[in-house]
């Protein structure tokens, strides 16, 4: 009967049917970076279930039947997330969008965010008035190795100077700070956070989504992926993951947008 193929589904994502694709049984281990940042994370501290990602990661747990006192976090650097081979956790959330690149080394759940990238500049700097798609090319921009960002900055606004790379985010601050960069390009949540680090900094604009999306990231081939996919389309038409951007991240929606 039809129906019989849906039990079957649902009865191979209960918690007892998923044990042998956990990393440890009996528990679900989510990995993320360390130091993390608001409004993903709050106060540095991913287990208190506070900060968009840590709220949505015990929100996938508890669909598969996690209580919050059976979800462990390990610690993953950013760069090595999505590089290949096995990996010492379920799944890890650390604002990793996906890629086709990255995907052929990890897989990816489906978007849990969609990301708009934003400008960060110093308040008096010129690009502040002066953002057209044609001004955009004349400003040297810096960003992080590696990230969406850098990529976006290349192929939308094209500028006629060669972006700065800098090994970590901070770097990328430091820069904006004594003048080597124009601006940095960041998702907008980050970008909002930025400017309360550095003084005198302000979120010229957003742009329009190329797609962009975070995904839950799992070793290359992990079957749990499916389970995780169910469990966030459930997050998604109950109204749950809605509500969770309303509450962390509603400041972004603010932010006007403009074109590269």
């Amino acid at each position: 009967a039809a129906g019989s193929g849906s039990s079957a589904a649902a009865a191979s994502c209960s918690t007892s049917a998923i044990q042998s694709q956990l990393y440890t049984k009996g528990k679900l281990t989510v990995a993320t970076d360390k130091p993390v940042y608001p409004p993903w994370f709050v106060n540095n501290k991913p287990t208190n279930g506070q900060g968009y990602e840590s709220a949505v990661a015990y929100a996938v747990a508890g669909q598969l039947g996690f209580p919050k006192s059976q979800v462990t976090w390990a610690y993953e650097p950013f760069n090595s997330s999505y590089a290949p081979g096995p990996k010492k956790f379920d799944f890890d959330i650390n604002e990793i969008s996906y890629s086709a690149a990255r995907a052929q080394a990890v897989t990816f759940s489906d978007s849990y965010y969609d990301v708009q990238q934003a400008l960060v500049a110093l308040k008096n700097s010129p690009i502040v008035t002066k953002h057209s798609p044609a001004d955009l090319k004349s400003y040297v921009f810096g960003d992080q190795v590696g990230t969406t960002s850098l990529q976006f900055i290349n192929s939308q606004i094209q500028p006629s100077q060669t972006p700065k790379v800098f090994e970590t985010l901070n770097d990328v601050k430091q820069a904006l700070q004594t003048k080597q960069i124009a601006a940095l390009v960041t998702d907008t949540p980050t970008a909002e956070f930025i400017t309360t680090e550095i003084p005198g900094s302000v979120v010229v604009a957003q742009f329009p989504s190329t797609g962009e999306h975070y995904g839950l990231l799992f070793a290359k081939g992990n079957q749990l992926v499916t389970c995780v996919n169910k469990a966030l389309a459930t997050l998604k038409s109950n109204g749950t993951l809605a509500k969770l951007t309303g509450q962390y991240l509603k400041l972004y929606t603010s932010v006007p947008t403009i074109q590269p």
